[in-house]
């Protein structure tokens, strides 16, 4: 656990220094070379600083053991993150396309050729970006910091639009100006499908969604092991940030004293927990066996 805190930690600080240089860099040339596009990437690029800050405090939350009041620990922080970081992709879109149709409307001057050369550079460093933080949260199995990396993969969208819109408003010339304005309403299309990626298992997490079924089959299978158990009942268990919570009804012998179906409850936990390692906490109850005929 240690160690994926430390992983985790290192490609989202790493994305919010990243973020903090482009959004500036991008503001900055935006605004003094008259693209709209460029802007509307910047501001992207800054909820990007947000959602990056707010996924490092979310993996540091997640970290934290259990306590008294959080008896499961607090994983649910890393789902949290990932909620916010989809809505917060979504507004990023909303302020794009806002933009993007005044650009539409109300034409100016077209954008300088630097800002082209602005966007393509920005582009290779955020699709960089997005592959080597990607790769580290499906390695540490992270979902917010997955969600991070789709938030650089999202920049790198948006900023591959507005280099393509920039670039017909340059070779159009007078009457295309609103090219880039287009470009970016393509490239909140793209943010709205990314942010849709990322809500649809975050809400199911928030939802108690039922884990993988190969998780499931694997402790039951281990419950089985335990000499004494008969039969497994019912077995459901939910996703807490990077592990899982189990509950398990485990059939045996009707005539078994407590003690002994006590202590047969522990040796089901503790085997369970062996087997999938993930699994954090295993509630067992345990029911007389009742024959199936047939």
């Amino acid at each position: 656990m240690k160690h994926r805190l430390q992983r985790s930690v290192r490609a989202t600080v790493t994305g919010l220094a990243v973020n903090a240089l482009l959004a500036l860099v991008k503001l900055l040339a935006g605004i003094v070379g008259h693209s709209t596009a460029l802007i509307a990437d910047a501001v992207e690029s800054f909820t990007d600083l947000v959602a990056s800050v707010i996924v490092w405090r979310a993996v540091v939350v997640a970290g934290k053991p259990a306590d008294q009041n959080h008896p499961y620990g607090h994983g649910r922080a890393e789902t949290l993150a990932t909620a916010a970081v989809a809505v917060m992709l979504l507004g990023a879109a909303g302020l794009i396309v806002l933009g993007a149709v005044r650009r539409i409307f109300v034409p100016g001057p077209p954008p300088e050729p630097y800002t082209l050369w602005v966007l393509l550079c920005v582009v290779v460093i955020k699709e960089s970006l997005y592959r080597w933080v990607h790769r580290e949260g499906v390695a540490v199995d992270n979902a917010a910091v997955r969600a991070d990396a789709w938030h650089h993969r999202s920049d790198a969208i948006t900023s591959a639009a507005a280099a393509l819109g920039i670039s017909v408003a340059l070779v159009g010339g007078q009457g295309y100006e609103a090219a880039d304005g287009w470009a970016a309403l393509v490239a909140a299309g793209f943010i709205v499908w990314s942010a849709w990626r990322l809500m649809r298992p975050a809400a199911a997490e928030l939802m108690d969604e039922d884990i993988a079924s190969d998780v499931l089959v694997a402790a039951r299978s281990a419950a089985l092991e335990i000499d004494g158990v008969r039969a497994v009942e019912k077995c459901h268990g939910r996703k807490l940030g990077f592990g899982y919570a189990l509950e398990m009804h485990i059939e045996v012998d009707g005539a078994m004293t407590v003690t002994r179906a006590h202590a047969l409850a522990h040796a089901v936990e503790d085997r369970v927990r062996e087997r999938v390692p993930r699994i954090n906490e295993v509630a067992v109850h345990v029911e007389p066996h009742q024959p199936r005929h047939g």
